[in-house]
């Protein structure tokens, strides 16, 4: 992934509105879910068990808002390219500067997913090996070398292919046992692939949500950034037109996504055809929205607390799982909550959060960013 600190130096002048949407994606992540779940333990009601059922993810099918939450992170990881990977080749950076450059953080970010996911236990027949920085880091790798390679019109024609060549495969392709087409956990060619090729534990028993499959309808969203990232970086353009732009796109992709979803189905778990092309105009229409209010209307100030997450979102995805945030909040803020009675559950999910963000902003004060 470019790290924040690179996009920030190269962008943020112009497009602040990047590392603020980046810092709304991983917010979901580090603790605004669990102030929507305690929410609703303190007030049940019909609303608020909808907000806490979308904080979860849809099982083998289906869309919860929570399940959008990784695609945008890598809508915006490819936005990005772009200006991170054409910008140092217009500025005369040697391509075999660029691979090894790429290469590094594609090691790192895999490297980080794994001791995230217990590579230090030395248990690496019960470790799970597909992880989310892991799919990251390969996105980012083979968008990166697409880029290099080709323009803009080729990118858009790998990434129709993946996505036909993913449903193709998956409805055509014999599963031993089950046979082609079979769209269940138990019968599907990606459940089957999962099985074959991914070593240790499989993270949800019988396939890997970053399964093998996937990875590459996960490059195809990725892709669809890239696609954003051109429209972004184009000087020819207006402001208003490059709006126009992403919300048409935006509808276009939302409908057809969901469209082929009544056909084949959308799922997260195994980030489907459908599934790519719904949470890509999704991702457009956010897009459209913050660049909109954040980056020509000029509406800035509001954005530093997401600004600052979005500026160390790997440090903050790796930190929340080796650092014990919770018990800091505890031990600050526990004694005081309990005088707060029913709201006690609430407050301490935004202690825990906001403990997060002080880290966070202690960080960005001391420009210390993890370039992953």
């Amino acid at each position: 992934m470019p790290a924040p600190g690179d996009a920030v130096q190269s962008v943020k002048k112009r497009i602040i509105s990047i590392d603020a949407l980046r810092g709304f994606t991983m917010l979901w992540i580090i603790g605004a879910e669990g102030v929507i779940f305690s929410l609703y333990k303190v007030w049940p009601n019909n609303f608020t068990e909808t907000l806490a059922k979308n904080m979860e993810h849809a099982e083998w099918e289906g869309f919860y808002f929570y399940d959008l939450i990784f695609p945008l992170f890598l809508f915006l990881v490819g936005l990005l390219i772009p200006f991170t990977i054409l910008g140092r080749l217009e500025k005369g950076v040697p391509p075999k500067e660029l691979y090894k450059h790429i290469l590094k953080r594609t090691v790192v970010l895999i490297l980080l997913g794994w001791v995230n996911y217990g590579l230090l236990n030395f248990d690496f027949e019960n470790m799970r090996w597909s992880t989310v920085l892991g799919r990251i880091g390969i996105s980012y790798f083979l968008a990166s070398l697409i880029v290099i390679h080709t323009k803009w019109r080729a990118q858009f024609l790998i990434f129709l292919f993946i996505i036909i060549a993913y449903w193709a495969a998956v409805m055509f392709i014999p599963v031993p046992g089950y046979g082609p087409g079979v769209l269940t956990p138990e019968g599907c060619l990606t459940t089957w692939l999962d099985q074959q090729l991914i070593p240790g534990k499989l993270g949800l028993g019988i396939y890997d949500r970053q399964g093998v499959l996937s990875t590459f309808t996960a490059l195809a969203t990725t892709l669809m950034g890239v696609l954003a990232g051109h429209w972004l970086r184009s000087p020819a353009r207006a402001e208003k037109k490059k709006i126009y732009g992403f919300l048409m796109a935006g509808v276009v992709t939302l409908f057809l996504g969901w469209l082929w979803g009544q056909f084949f189905f959308i799922s997260r778990n195994v980030w489907t055809s459908p599934f790519v092309l719904l949470t890509g105009g999704m991702s457009l229409l956010l897009l459209a929205l913050f660049y909109w209010i954040i980056d020509i209307k000029g509406y800035k100030r509001w954005t530093f607390f997401l600004v600052v997450i979005g500026m160390n979102a790997i440090t903050i995805w790796v930190g929340q799982r080796l650092i014990d945030f919770e018990f800091t909040a505890n031990a600050v803020f526990f004694g005081f909550s309990k005088y707060l009675d029913i709201i006690q559950p609430v407050f301490m999910a935004l202690a825990v959060l906001m403990v997060k963000w002080v880290f966070l902003w202690f960080l960005y004060k001391k420009r210390i960013f993890l370039k992953a």
